[in-house]
């Protein structure tokens, strides 16, 4: 009858370099950020509808729709059939109002 072969635990000092190398990769300050994928769909804005067809204040909802779909905005502007609603003087209003930057395309 042959014994099975020992296995052996890895020593402290390995399990604690180890230990250390992971946390050092975990908490690089230089680690890029990752990024929340936004899909544009100018529907995801009709809370705001009310607020740049009349002079009505945006809503809550509406602020964070706008500040949510930021990055669609210039997408929005090339748009023939979007360009007046997110230009609109009205538009510029609830966006200031959100604090939502105008974007520059």
């Amino acid at each position: 009858m042959t014994k099975p072969p020992s296995i052996r635990s890895p020593s402290p000092r390995l399990l604690a370099a180890a230990l250390v190398a992971t946390a050092l990769v975990l908490l690089a300050p230089d680690r890029a950020p990752v990024a929340e994928a936004v899909t544009c769909s100018p529907t995801e804005l009709s809370s705001c509808a009310s607020a740049i067809t009349s002079s009505a204040p945006p809503s809550a909802l509406c602020c964070s729709k706008l500040r949510e779909q930021r990055p669609c905005l210039c997408g929005y502007i090339k748009n023939p059939n979007l360009r007046q609603y997110v230009t609109s003087p009205n538009a510029k209003r609830v966006a200031r109002t959100c604090g939502v930057p105008s974007p520059t395309c």
